[in-house]
């Protein structure tokens, strides 16, 4: 073994000369992630009695798979949109209710994450839950999926209202049988909010904010929800009853792209 050491040696510094040349990063020199603007703050440093339960770091999701770029289960939002929730919640508190959310910023990374989901029409593990009466190749032409999302600009958030106290809310188990989520609340995924007509991301018209379809406590629901926060400068998407953008926005025109986590706020 002796007479083959220089050998080796020689292949040892060619190998390592040869990934100089071709320039291979090494773990040292990895491009750092994007920090967030000074102007975003954690949800929770703002009201940490709002409910968090953010589905996209889980595989409770429309896609079936935690999604990229969430790093953490957490709420990040520019800090008006936060201090405004804040301002919603306690008026909500006062009348025996919670906002939770469900997601809030969104890099843009995960957006792309969304889009290679939908040209992948072979993929529909979840589609017996979240769009049981949508054509997969429709969510595009349909509106549902888009390459750019308000909630990159850090102002906008999906939520709903929960009785207060809370009743916990059963984790979801991958491969479990998936329901319709058009269906009635007891039929649908337990979810400790008040029955709002679906549940969250339901790509449906049912899910369509004013759907005449939706009447008595569930249309009740969603005007406590929108009435709310409509106080505190926030305005609704009217196809999705869950989704909320408070204006004016601080960067209207710009699609970040750190990760939701903690270290996207150093320092903060």
């Amino acid at each position: 073994m002796t007479a083959f050491a220089p050998a080796l040696r020689n292949l040892t510094v060619s190998a390592a000369a040869l990934l100089a040349v071709v320039g291979v990063p090494s773990p040292a020199h990895a491009k750092p992630e994007p920090k967030a603007p000074e102007e975003f703050v954690a949800l929770r440093d703002v009201d940490p009695t709002i409910i968090q339960e953010i589905r996209y770091v889980t595989p409770h999701n429309f896609v079936g798979e935690p999604i990229d770029g969430y790093k953490k289960p957490m709420c990040i939002l520019t800090e008006p949109a936060a201090k405004a929730l804040h301002k919603a919640q306690r008026g909500l508190l006062r009348k025996g209710y919670s906002l939770k959310v469900y997601d809030c910023y969104r890099p843009q990374r995960a957006v792309d994450h969304f889009v290679r989901w939908a040209e992948d029409l072979g993929d529909e593990r979840m589609k017996a839950e979240f769009y049981p009466r949508v054509d997969k190749s429709r969510l595009f032409a349909d509106g549902y999926i888009a390459e750019k999302s308000g909630h990159s600009r850090g102002s906008t958030v999906d939520l709903t209202v929960v009785k207060l106290p809370p009743v916990p809310t059963r984790p979801y188990v991958p491969g479990e049988p998936l329901k319709p989520c058009y269906g009635p609340q007891g039929e649908r995924f337990p979810d400790n909010s008040v029955d709002m007509g679906t549940g969250f991301d339901c790509f449906d018209t049912l899910s369509h904010t004013d759907d005449p379809r939706v009447t008595g406590k569930q249309r009740a629901h969603r005007e406590l929800l929108r009435g709310a926060l409509a106080k505190e400068g926030f305005v609704n998407l009217p196809e999705e009853w869950w989704h909320f953008t408070h204006k004016p926005e601080l960067f209207p025109d710009t699609y970040f792209d750190f990760p939701v986590s903690r270290r996207s706020l150093a320092g903060r």
